[in-house]
């Protein structure tokens, strides 16, 4: 706990502590508004073809950014002095994420019908959708370059600034398309607005436009791209599989307990994000750079024990907390007509619960850079998460799903508790212990 304090009074992230806060409630607020409006003019079933096409936009973002996105950050940080260095990563990054972004686009526009029916079957016509996604993606590429760099070059406060922003610009057009054109306008509004977000970002790339002279098509480098691998192929398979496991799921509870259920557990879903986003923000500034610094099992004991001991406790009771008032919260985010939802929030929470345990001690995969046991562990998580939704949906209905959910964290916990059971519960070596006192 002492740690943490210091860490938070000395380190350069948390002294926009404030800021990042404000762009957390932001999201938050942002979503709930997005959530309410949806209930209201469009109902349950409408907020179950969101949720497919929500998730699919998000795996289709990740690849047509090539999972560069922290790879980029890292780089930047670190060659930022050196202009050769700097121009090879801006380089290498730019280009292969330009055409990237373009070939996926190409190819959403071409098969705009093919993934209709994927996501919304053939029952619903929403291809030209997928058409406007496709146009719009290279504005959101563009607009994560943009983010990468200034995160690299430690510009946290104009990043904060520029999403606090962004976020209210598209919770207004999103708000005006949904009252306007209803589902049709919810789903325009979902694949727009993370684009939108390109046109403030514009500013932020105004003032470094300097750095456009170190983009060159010749300073594009291989060993760059080795550099970049590691992150771009974690990244890609969380960002990839999670979001189309989900997608997986969503369609198994529509085809066999029906589409209102489907909302329902989407529903539930949003409002598990809501709360994660605070925990995860805590995870993400504190956790991954304290565990890239570390290099003693005594310290990563330390820090895990001290996370469960200062930040589970209270993280644990405002699960409670939403538990009891879980009958005042639904309707208040969504209508009356979401009343079943309540059902689904004791083991939802509890996996979430066990499921930041879990990720707790996960990232220090990424932090040692442990990539091979990163990707199959998180293969055999996305496996469970549908063997065992499918199964017990059929058993339980869409309470299923969420059994799962817990089902599958719980096991992923056990897995990350064998692999680390050394450095967590075993016996340290005298001079490792006595060197960290």
């Amino acid at each position: 706990m002492k740690s943490l304090i210091k860490y938070i009074n000395n380190n350069v992230l948390f002294k926009v502590a404030h800021l990042n806060s404000a762009t957390i409630i932001t999201k938050i607020i942002a979503g709930i508004l997005t959530s309410k409006a949806i209930a209201i003019f469009i109902g349950v079933e409408g907020m179950a073809l969101i949720g497919n096409l929500r998730n699919f936009l998000s795996a289709v973002q990740s690849v047509s950014i090539l999972g560069f996105y922290n790879g980029v950050v890292k780089t930047i940080a670190k060659v930022k002095e050196d202009k050769v260095k700097l121009s090879e990563t801006l380089s290498t990054a730019y280009y292969l994420c330009f055409f990237s972004t373009i070939l996926v686009a190409f190819l959403c526009y071409y098969n705009a019908q093919y993934i209709n029916d994927l996501l919304f079957s053939a029952n619903y016509n929403y291809a030209y959708v997928i058409k406007i996604m496709a146009l719009a993606l290279p504005f959101y590429g563009l607009n994560m370059m943009s983010f990468s760099i200034m995160n690299g070059f430690a510009n946290y406060k104009m990043l904060l600034i520029i999403n606090i922003i962004g976020q209210i610009l598209g919770l207004l057009v999103t708000l005006l398309l949904i009252y306007e054109n209803h589902i049709d306008g919810a789903l325009v509004a979902a694949v727009v607005a993370p684009s939108l977000i390109f046109l403030i970002t514009l500013v932020g790339i105004i003032n470094r436009r300097n750095l456009m002279t170190y983009i060159k098509t010749d300073h594009i480098s291989l060993e760059v791209l080795k550099r970049f691998g590691p992150y771009a192929i974690m990244a890609l398979v969380s960002a990839i599989a999670l979001p189309l496991i989900s997608i997986c799921i969503r369609n198994y509870i529509i085809s066999e307990v029906g589409i209102k259920e489907a909302g329902y557990w989407e529903a539930m879903n949003r409002i598990s994000n809501y709360y994660l986003m605070f925990i995860m923000s805590i995870i993400t500034l504190y956790i991954v750079p304290r565990f890239s610094e570390i290099d003693s099992k005594q310290e990563f004991r330390k820090e895990v024990f001290g996370f469960y001991k200062s930040v589970m406790p209270i993280f644990g009771l405002a699960l409670i907390l939403l538990y009891v008032l879980k009958s005042v919260i639904v309707p208040l985010i969504f209508s009356d007509e979401f009343a079943p939802v309540t059902d689904l929030f004791f083991w939802q929470l509890l996996g979430d619960f066990v499921k930041v345990l879990s990720i707790v001690i996960a990232y220090q995969f990424l932090a040692k850079k442990m990539f091979t046991h990163f990707i199959i562990i998180e293969i055999f998580l996305v496996v469970m998460l549908y063997v065992s939704s499918v199964y017990l949906i059929d058993v339980f209905g869409v309470k299923g799903a969420v059994i799962g959910h817990f089902i599958s964290y719980l096991m992923h916990y056990g897995i990350v508790l064998l692999i680390f059971g050394s450095s967590l519960f075993g016996i340290l070596p005298d001079d490792e212990t006595n060197s960290s006192s």
